[in-house]
C-alpha cells in the first residue's frame, strides 16, 4: 500500500491568519459599536471621529476617538453625561464579559470560515 501526501501547511497557516485578522477587525468594530452607546454626546464629533485599525502582522486591533477632548472626556470621572452616557465609555465595552465572548466568538467565526 502507498500512501501520497501532500501538506499544505503553510498555506492553512496564512488562511488562520487572515481570518484572525478579519476576525479582531469585526471584533473591534462590535466593541467601536458598544462604545457608540455609552460616549458622551453633544454634537456627534466625539463619535464620528472613532477608528477601527488592525495590523494583520501583529495580530492586533485598535479602536481610536480623534478628538483634542477624546482623553480628557474617557478619564475625566468628575464630568457630567446625559443619561446612558459616560466617561471610560471605551475602557467600559472592553472589559465587559459579554462584549468580550462576543469577540472571541466573531474571531473563531473568521478563522473557522477561512479554514472552510
Amino acid at each position: 500500500m502507498t500512501l501520497h501526501l501532500k501538506w499544505y501547511g503553510p498555506k492553512v497557516k496564512d488562511s488562520e491568519r487572515k481570518g484572525a485578522a478579519r476576525g479582531l477587525y469585526f471584533g473591534a468594530e462590535h466593541v467601536g459599536e458598544e462604545s457608540d452607546r455609552v460616549i458622551p454626546l453633544e454634537e456627534g464629533t466625539l463619535e464620528r471621529s472613532k477608528a477601527v485599525s488592525v495590523d494583520e502582522g501583529a495580530l492586533q486591533a485598535a479602536v481610536s476617538y480623534d478628538t483634542p477632548y477624546a482623553v480628557i472626556q474617557h478619564e475625566d470621572l468628575t464630568f457630567h453625561h446625559d443619561a446612558g452616557r459616560q466617561a471610560k465609555y471605551l475602557e467600559t465595552p472592553i472589559n465587559d464579559a459579554g462584549v468580550k465572548r462576543k469577540v472571541e466568538d466573531l474571531i473563531a467565526r473568521e478563522i473557522k470560515a477561512a479554514l472552510g
